[in-house]
């Protein structure tokens, strides 16, 4: 398969396992196989939105697009910037964390860390949902790269280091599916790579009898989101399946559907993802008159992002405004 199939599959797969869960949204397990028992399914509206939208999730990831092509690397200061504008937009959806990290006006570089610092609780899974675009964009850039690049874009809304390290995980998982091969089976090969404090952890979350029912906190946190989408990778054979798995965990189902249908799609390729799914995509953004995107223009930002392979010249050094 031509790694432009993978790179558009995981940005237009993200967004797709997004808005497949958005109506399922803190419900019980099983409830998009209660109503979908053909394992497929339609998009449908619910939780907010209409059948086919994405969340906060899949916004943030696009922001987080036009901030890396636009400054050519991660800017923070620039992806701070956007996505507090889009927060100031009132979008009809967005993390409790997130929010209260872009609402007061603080300045981008302490922010995440006062937060941090009046309430100890910020590992929450907004920061792994906004990756699949820098994942992407940093991916030819090698392993240590993206992992630190996943880092400074997790640290701006979420000052709990298990947040950053989520988010590095994942980064490096993609890029192995990008390349061709198996993210699930490259699980033993970067947890060398995750700080040491967290990499015990990490270790059982993702090893390969790890189950979601094992998880210890709500999958809005970290590491059962993470951890529940590797296991869908690894109990299923297609993307349609990885995603219904992932959704039918109930809770936090448009996040873990999202960071599922990234991998799953990376893997699978965007042609593996249901016509009836990529034709009712769309991806509002307020704040950015005009901006809605459908699955072309998904699959066209991804390309770009991807550089056809090039992007290991992009200097992937944190740009300091």
């Amino acid at each position: 398969m031509r790694r432009a199939k993978r790179v558009a599959g995981a940005v237009v797969g993200s967004a797709v396992g997004d808005a497949l869960g958005a109506p399922f949204v803190f419900g019980p397990p099983g409830a998009y196989s209660a109503r979908f028992p053909d394992g497929v399914g339609q998009m449908c509206g619910g939780g907010g939105g209409e059948p086919g939208e994405a969340t906060d999730d899949t916004r943030m990831a696009v922001l987080v697009a036009d901030s890396l092509l636009a400054r050519g690397g991660f800017d923070p200061s620039d992806v701070f910037a956007r996505i507090q504008r889009w927060a100031a937009a009132e979008p009809k959806d967005m993390g409790l964390r997130t929010e209260a990290v872009l609402t007061p006006g603080e300045p981008w570089d302490l922010a995440a860390a006062r937060h941090f610092g009046r309430n100890q609780r910020a590992a929450g899974n907004g920061a792994l949902t906004r990756s699949i675009t820098a994942a992407v964009f940093f991916a030819t850039a090698g392993r240590e790269a993206t992992m630190e690049a996943a880092r400074g874009l997790a640290a701006l809304t979420h000052g709990d280091p298990a947040a950053w390290e989520a988010s590095a995980v994942f980064h490096e998982l993609l890029r192995v599916a990008l390349d061709g091969e198996d993210p699930a089976a490259a699980v033993a090969a970067t947890l060398p790579y995750v700080d040491p404090e967290h990499r015990e952890r990490w270790s059982r979350v993702l090893a390969p009898d790890w189950h979601p029912d094992h998880a210890t906190e709500f999958n809005g946190a970290v590491w059962p989101c993470l951890g529940s989408a590797v296991w869908a990778l690894r109990r299923t054979r297609s993307y349609q399946d990885a995603v219904r798995a992932a959704i039918d965990l109930g809770g936090d189902t448009d996040t873990v559907g999202c960071v599922t249908g990234g991998l799953a799609g990376a893997v699978y390729g965007i042609d593996a993802i249901p016509d009836r799914w990529t034709q009712a995509l769309w991806v509002p953004v307020p704040g950015c008159p005009g901006r809605s995107w459908r699955t072309a223009q998904l699959a066209a930002l991804a390309r770009q992002l991807d550089g056809d392979g090039s992007r290991a010249e992009a200097d992937p050094v944190t740009r300091r405004s």
